[in-house]
């Protein structure tokens, strides 16, 4: 009767309450590692001397004589930046979860600071399940956007 259509709303309350926590910690990692990537390469590409470059186009003879070679700086060249995509999801291991105790939102940061000053980690929890979940969100990311980030990195 009334009591079980009464349960029977509270169960299905409950998973929808289960799949929109779900959905939205799924959400929060696919961000953080989108925004941690693009920190680290940000940083990788900053680390390379910005006046040192490297050839790039084809070296065949055009009918008119002139060769489609030109220079472009080897940090955001298309060789470098493979290079990098390569490594940059090992880099998620540096990275802990900070919980937003208001909203419950999860952020990701690092707990080592790159040039060894020591960082406020109160609130950070780091674990192998977040940097792994990290990790994982990263490879996908950079498995299934590949062209749309050289062209992110070449252009910027």
């Amino acid at each position: 009767g009334m009591e079980n259509h009464f349960n029977i709303v509270i169960v299905y309350a409950l998973m929808h309450l289960l799949l929109v926590q779900g959905a939205r910690q799924g959400q929060d990692i696919k961000c953080g590692a989108c925004r941690a990537l693009v920190d680290e390469m940000e940083w990788a590409i900053s680390q390379i001397d910005p006046k040192k470059m490297i050839q790039t186009g084809s070296f065949r003879i055009n009918p008119d004589g002139s060769q489609s070679v030109r220079e472009v700086p080897f940090s955001r060249s298309e060789s470098h930046l493979l290079e990098l995509m390569e490594e940059v999801c090992e880099k998620m291991n540096d990275y802990g979860e900070r919980v937003d105790p208001a909203t419950n939102r999860k952020t990701y940061v690092r707990h080592t600071s790159r040039d060894g000053t020591a960082m406020d980690l109160s609130d950070v929890a780091f674990d192998s399940r977040v940097s792994s979940s990290l990790k994982f969100a990263c490879e996908t990311i950079v498995e299934q956007h590949e062209d749309e980030l050289i062209e992110f990195f070449e252009g910027r």
